[in-house]
């Protein structure tokens, strides 16, 4: 398929080239630090070669939630955007752009996404989960009070909000203590995540916004193979004796308010699943450059058992209408 949008297609910037460095051996690091700084060489030839036409380009992570003091995780996600910006203008029919987030501190973050979104011209913000505020081990979660004003910033200016994954702190790492492989896209960034947009949910943050569309990667990180079973005991129906301030069932947010794209995950049988729950409609196309390759990507989904309505929908107009792309 030829001129495919893709959502979750990362760079780094001199700040943050080394938060990736860990999930590679030595020779191949050598390879992905290479084209996580590139903008307008490499990714292009791959992205012409692979039928991807335009590529919305984020911050690699943890980068700028790892940063525990609250002037330098803002200072960081600046500079990082103004490099961004600088970029897409040299190509702006290929390429788009999610701004990076100082959510250590909410305002600065609404601040600084209403002038990414405003000045710059980006199409949204992705941000790499929870933040890390004043300590390198206190996480914090963006379904707390102190975030709502933040998310009715998001809403007024209609952009998507993309949740990426990154590890869980050491403190949380226990189940896997022993077991370093299943860190990473291997297993740890999933249940976090997922974790994360299930308390989105159960906080009520989208009967107070009902308008805000969230973004996970990984076709829905695990969330939307237990949906109806989180849904059936977690929502407020009567069962949960812990109470829940969502008022409706979660799988009615999950479809109303999530959209999930294929980045890193190039299972047809999984994104079949992500169809059924969610829609065809809400389903985008991705690859993960360059942590997984645009090739692998392009030629599974070119090649999926789906049908051609379904391929044209997840590889290009899904992503028109959800960012208003002309």
């Amino acid at each position: 398929m030829d001129n495919k949008i893709a959502l979750e297609e990362h760079f780094a910037s001199s700040d943050t080239i080394g938060d990736s460095e860990r999930f590679f051996t030595h020779d191949l690091w050598q390879v992905r630090r290479r084209q996580l700084l590139d903008f307008q060489e490499e990714r292009i030839e791959r992205m012409d070669a692979c039928g991807i036409g335009y590529a919305i380009l984020s911050l690699n992570a943890p980068a700028v939630q790892a940063i525990t003091d609250r002037q330098r995780a803002i200072d960081v996600a600046r500079r990082a955007n103004d490099l961004l910006a600088e970029q897409v203008a040299r190509r702006p029919e290929r390429f788009g752009a999610f701004a990076a987030l100082p959510l250590q501190d909410p305002e600065a973050a609404a601040r600084e996404l209403e002038r990414a979104v405003g000045e710059l011209g980006f199409q949204g913000a992705l941000v790499n989960g929870f933040s890390q505020v004043g300590s390198e081990d206190d996480s914090t979660y963006y379904d707390l009070p102190q975030y709502w004003p933040f998310w009715a910033e998001v809403e007024r200016l209609g952009v998507p909000f993309y949740l990426h994954p990154r590890n869980p702190l050491p403190s949380q790492q226990r189940s896997i203590e022993g077991h370093p492989w299943l860190m990473g896209p291997a297993w740890a960034f999933s249940p976090e995540t997922g974790v994360h947009a299930l308390r989105l949910i159960g906080s009520g943050l989208f009967d107070a916004h009902p308008k805000l569309q969230i973004i996970l990667g990984h076709l829905g990180e695990l969330v939307q193979n237990n949906i109806w079973r989180t849904s059936h005991w977690a929502s407020a129906n009567g069962k949960n004796p812990l109470g829940v301030k969502a008022t409706r069932p979660f799988i009615d947010y999950f479809r109303e308010n999530f959209n999930l794209t294929t980045s890193g995950n190039f299972r047809t049988i999984a994104m079949r699943n992500a169809m059924d729950e969610i829609g065809s409609d809400r389903v985008l196309f991705s690859s993960d450059y360059p942590f997984e390759t645009m090739e692998e990507a392009a030629q599974w989904f070119d090649r999926a058992e789906i049908n051609d309505n379904d391929r044209q929908k997840i590889g290009r107009d899904n992503a028109r209408r959800l960012f208003r792309l002309d």
